[in-house]
């Protein structure tokens, strides 16, 4: 088999870069090795940015995100029962989405799969070699046949526990990596939210998050340690400390059946560069961000956005000028989102030393984002996403 682009990953980074070639007439191939009903149901993150949601309205997969999609303009930071409103679309003109990722990748493989895509769904031990040729080799079994597809380029979309980043010589890849003493047990939970903006709590007991999905589905999450076992956290026990932690006069959390919890730990990761040869990796494959600035799918988006428009200027014009700058305009995003969302996790999370320096350090942040127009307008630009015109 033989295409232009070979795409290891069908979730949002794989399926949105296939989409984007399609559009500018370049043909690709991408390989999955969950289902496609695992695929479509697995509960990420929920947060689009502006810029996020506009591309995919100027793409054609608007339709259900203008219907379904929630705008918010402001966030909820609450600490000592007191809450503090960031207007964020006041800051800076912009906004953002409620749109579940699940709904992004449904969106998706329905465009793709309209438009005759090649996405293959349940493939088995995918392999990449000569990508220091001019001809990359994927190989991969699907439907019990051994299959090999040639290519110009390969992206790697698989995440961050996939295959695409060890195709890269280790001595030619620097990582950085930092790990959070902390992790989210998120749930989600049929009932409305009891809330119309995102609020962030921090509470001595820890973080507590409440966000939605839709008008009568909540999506919240609790600071706990690394190594908690869900089985600990009946569903009780779970409503008990997301009272306590949210708590303020007058607020009333609504309860209701849980319908799916997990824990998630948090880490900083990101590998230099992004390329080699003709291999580009996209989204986790290259980059993890702790989730409290909601900045996964964004950063993910914003990666195949810019490796589109260098594929495509390099089958209109041969330049590869775009394609061979693609690892740094990537990463100038990649470390400005990963010094908001460490910042955000270290000023709201309870952390060692919250008790006594460290935390007065913590208050003070907060209390300058909060009664500072300079703080806040920091936290709603980076929060919203910062213009692609900066690239």
């Amino acid at each position: 088999m033989r295409t232009q682009v070979g795409i290891v990953g069908g979730g949002p980074a794989g399926l949105l870069l296939s989409h984007l070639l399609h559009l500018e007439g370049i043909e690709s191939v991408v390989l999955e090795a969950r289902s496609r009903d695992h695929v479509i149901h697995r509960v990420r993150a929920g947060v689009l940015e502006q810029a996020t949601a506009e591309l995919l309205t100027e793409t054609g997969l608007g339709d259900r995100l203008a219907v379904e999609g929630l705008v918010h303009h402001g966030i909820e930071l609450r600490w000592d029962g007191v809450s503090h409103r960031i207007p964020l679309t006041e800051l800076t003109g912009r906004s953002i989405w409620i749109y579940g990722q699940q709904k992004v990748v449904e969106d998706l493989i329905a465009a793709r799969l309209a438009a005759h895509g090649a996405v293959l769904f349940e493939v088995e031990g995918v392999s990449i070699a000569g990508v220091d040729g001019t001809t990359p080799t994927l190989r991969y079994r699907h439907a019990g046949e051994v299959l090999e597809l040639r290519c110009d380029f390969v992206a790697g979309c698989d995440g961050f526990h996939g295959i695409s980043r060890d195709a890269i010589p280790k001595p030619a890849l620097r990582v950085f990596r930092s790990d959070y003493p902390f992790a989210w047990l998120g749930v989600l939970a049929e009932v409305a939210p009891s809330t119309d903006e995102l609020i962030y709590a921090s509470h001595p007991r820890g973080f507590a998050l409440h966000s939605l999905r839709s008008p009568s589905i909540s999506r919240l999450y609790l600071q706990v340690e690394p190594d908690t076992d869900v089985a600990d956290w009946p569903d009780a026990r779970i409503w008990e400390e997301l009272r306590a932690r949210l708590a303020k006069d007058g607020f009333t959390l609504r309860d209701g059946p849980v319908l799916e919890k997990n824990v998630a730990t948090m880490r900083s990761f990101v590998v230099e560069p992004m390329q080699h040869g003709r291999l580009f990796l996209a989204g986790d494959a290259a980059h993890i961000v702790p989730a409290t600035g909601a900045k996964g799918l964004n950063l993910a988006v914003h990666d195949v956005r810019i490796l589109a428009r260098a594929l495509a200027r390099f089958y209109q014009t041969g330049s590869t000028r775009l394609l061979d700058g693609y690892s740094a305009v990537c990463l100038k995003r990649a470390w400005r989102v990963q010094d908001f969302s460490s910042w955000m996790s270290t000023m709201l999370h309870r952390l060692p030393g919250s008790d006594g320096f460290f935390g007065r350090l913590q208050q003070a942040q907060r209390e300058y984002v909060c009664r500072s127009e300079a703080g806040a307008r920091s936290l709603a630009e980076n929060y919203v996403g910062l213009p692609h015109e900066l690239d």
